[in-house]
């Protein structure tokens, strides 16, 4: 009788965090409520719409509370005039968006899957990116904050998996913010919604009920424009945002078993991503690896490898190593294998340090 297939036994840990008061400025730090990363986007919403009665929340079961549940009670507290649902047509919700935009609102739809988010590709591109330029000013589209549940969910297949952020990094105009934890989540998204640009958020689905913090109650932001270093160390500097920073954590904890010692960095803003901090980090340690889920050719990963190697070539002693998803359409019995885990970072962590 075949032996049944028993996985590695989980790495545990603690990922929760405290607030950042260093880069957090509250009127009272000890003002927290726990929440999760589903309840920090209800809250944001929440304090958004609160404080600025031109913003709209709107999308595809948004009235109802969302297939995810992030805009709860919502619709009940500010009415249908200003949280609705829309009709089944993402191209449809971000074109109105953009005229909304340009008219002084300030739109949050919702895109119920990163997946489906390219029929609204155009939209994204060709007019958000670009009304503010091609008006030469007159207009612009910046209000613009768009909400997508991203990523690996562990049983969601080809349609409800993607990572599809590199798509949207060619496109001038527009931003990309990914949040690790429910702290992040909030202030993110906040200034996502306060920017005078037009920002993609992409939610990673997998952590809205795995992370929990203790999240201030009171209004704030957090910069669009800074890396965090949430790991300081000596010997290679490890990259990433979103859900892939737990496995950095994980993979960092067994490589220090081996002597090793990781820095770890969390973009938070993919785009425009904060090269400076990158650089000074890898000065200092002389290698560089870099996950995420996306496919590895054009991914995040390439563009911070060509600057890192720019800037920083002289400074190397080995080549930067990506560790990603892999150029295959995304799949299903076979996730645990496509996605890059703490063991496969972990080897790309010794292979660096071995080269």
């Amino acid at each position: 009788m075949a032996r049944p297939f028993s996985g590695p036994p989980p790495l545990k840990m603690d990922f929760s965090e405290k607030v950042n008061t260093n880069e957090i400025k509250l009127k009272d730090p000890s003002n927290l409520k726990k929440l999760n990363i589903c309840q920090a986007v209800t809250n944001a919403l929440d304090t958004a719409l609160a404080s600025d009665p031109n913003t709209y929340v709107f999308g595809e079961d948004v009235k109802f509370g969302g297939v995810f549940r992030c805009t709860v009670g919502l619709n009940a507290k500010y009415g249908t005039d200003r949280v609705f649902n829309t009709p089944l047509s993402e191209q449809g919700i971000i074109g109105f968006s953009v005229g909304m935009a340009s008219a002084g609102g300030v739109p949050i739809p919702e895109i119920q899957f990163a997946d489906y988010i390219f029929p609204a590709f155009d939209q994204f591109v060709n007019e958000a990116a670009k009304y503010r330029y091609r008006t030469a000013g007159r207009f612009n589209a910046g209000g613009i904050t768009c909400r997508v549940a991203y990523g690996a969910v562990g049983h969601g297949g080809n349609y409800h998996s993607q990572a599809p952020e590199a798509h949207f990094m060619h496109a001038p105009g527009l931003k990309i913010v990914i949040p690790r934890n429910p702290i992040q989540t909030k202030g993110l998204l906040l200034a996502s919604i306060r920017s005078p640009d037009p920002v993609i958020f992409f939610e990673p689905k997998i952590l809205y009920r795995m992370s929990e913090d203790m999240v201030p109650v009171e209004d704030y932001t957090i910069p669009l424009d800074k890396a965090e270093v949430i790991r300081e160390g000596k010997d290679i500097t490890l990259v990433g945002y979103g859900a892939s920073i737990r496995h950095l954590q994980m993979a960092a904890k067994m490589a220090e078993e081996k002597g090793v010692q990781c820095e770890i960095i969390d973009l938070r803003t993919v785009v425009p991503y904060d090269i400076e901090t990158l650089e000074k980090s890898v000065k200092k340690t002389g290698r560089l690896l870099i996950t995420h889920e996306a496919p590895l050719i054009a991914g995040a990963a390439a563009d911070i490898t060509a600057n890192i190697h720019e800037r920083c070539f002289l400074s190397l002693h080995a080549p930067v190593k990506r560790v990603c998803g892999y150029d295959t359409p995304f799949p299903f019995v076979y996730e645990p294998f496509y996605l890059p885990n703490r063991f496969r970072i972990f080897d790309g962590i010794m292979e660096t340090m071995n080269y």
